[in-house]
């Protein structure tokens, strides 16, 4: 996984480099997560990984999928990405661009997993508590996840809280078996 990001890296600078410098940021959100919508069809996914297909051709496809609303630059990074054998990692530099863009605007997406329901002012006072330490907007993203049995995790970037039952159970657990 650690390999795909740092491949993907100097794509996602680039293309973030360019979409910030012409003030496109939120075009190029649109055209990578269209993109990579695209790729995750099954059907689409065994088209790339066919070995009769040449890179240009699995490019084109992509394009063509995508219809007219891919721009030139947009086409042109697909192209520049299957001559190079990295249309892998189209899922990775949308990733990656994102989080790029959201540093550059000063937010961050944060995700909220619970085992239960949170309601929308627990989650407004959750996300101010993270823009206070994090001193940046936060988005929160809510999940359900009913094997935590109680409590929540919150994930920020590099960031990691993890208050939930079967997190602490987990750490008295390693406690007690030392």
């Amino acid at each position: 996984m650690s390999e795909l990001i740092t491949a993907a890296r100097p794509y996602a600078r680039a293309v973030f480099e360019m979409a910030q410098s012409e003030k496109t940021l939120a075009k190029w959100s649109e055209a990578l997560a269209q993109i990579t919508s695209i790729c995750e069809i099954s059907d689409m996914q065994m088209a790339l990984e066919n070995p009769g297909l040449t890179k240009q051709q699995k490019a084109e496809l992509l394009i063509e999928a995508a219809g007219d609303t891919l721009d030139q630059p947009a086409q042109n990074l697909l192209r520049t990405m299957a001559e190079n054998d990295r249309l892998v990692l189209l899922a990775e530099v949308t990733t990656l661009f994102e989080q790029m863009r959201a540093e550059a605007e000063g937010s961050i997406e944060a995700e909220l997993i619970s085992a239960y329901e949170v309601s929308e002012a627990q989650q407004k006072t959750i996300a101010e508590s993270l823009k206070k330490r994090l001193g940046r907007d936060v988005k929160l993203d809510m999940k359900i996840d009913k094997d935590l049995l109680g409590g929540v995790i919150i994930k920020a970037g590099d960031l990691v809280i993890d208050g939930s039952i079967r997190g602490r159970l987990e750490q008295l657990s390693n406690t007690l078996s030392r």
